[in-house]
């Protein structure tokens, strides 16, 4: 399987904001709607990848007990759902993540966000700066050491303590987001 690392988007980067579909709850929720005066991860998933399943126990883990601490959370799926049938909103819906997890069928916000890969992550701040993107932690399918949530815990116990998150920060890993082609087939 191929890896995809993130693009380590600045630190201090304001949350860049958005308004997309539950498919769960058959509402559109905005970055206003999820964002907490403690602070908001954004989370990009696909259901089909590998390395999202490997994790995703502890990604609802991290999401009942960090949610409960008052951290905003929501998950966004931006790949490409003609070509990743997988993907598609019906089974997103299947997931059962105690958090929102949104459609961007346009793939607006994960260019927005600089997202590359499934999973990435993205911590916010209650102001809305970027204080933490990267790894959940340094398991990999077939790595064999633990899911734990380690780097990703870390930084949001340090934001929800008012301290600086944890350096360095490691990229995380996973598979590339399934961009659709910029390109009108059929012509020329």
């Amino acid at each position: 399987m191929a890896e995809t690392a993130s693009a380590m988007l600045p630190l201090g980067t304001p949350a860049p904001g958005f308004r997309l579909p539950n498919p769960a709850r058959g509402q559109e929720v905005s970055l206003q709607d999820v964002r907490t005066e403690r602070g908001l991860l954004v989370a990009f998933l696909s259901n089909h990848c590998p390395f999202v399943k490997h994790v995703k126990a502890e990604l609802i883990r991290f999401g009942e007990e960090y949610g409960a601490r008052g951290l905003g959370i929501v998950a966004v799926m931006s790949n490409d759902i003609e070509k990743y049938p997988d993907d598609a909103p019906a089974k997103m819906a299947e997931q059962g993540y105690p958090f929102p997890y949104l459609f961007d069928e346009s793939q607006e916000v994960a260019r927005a966000y600089r997202a590359a890969c499934t999973p990435d992550f993205f911590l916010f701040d209650g102001e809305g700066a970027l204080v933490y993107r990267g790894r959940l932690d340094a398991s990999r399918p077939g790595n064999d050491r633990p899911v734990n949530g380690e780097d990703l815990r870390a930084a949001a116990d340090a934001l929800l303590a008012g301290q600086p998150a944890p350096t360095p920060q490691t990229p995380s890993i996973g598979c590339s987001i399934k961009w659709k082609s910029p390109f009108v087939r059929g012509r020329g």
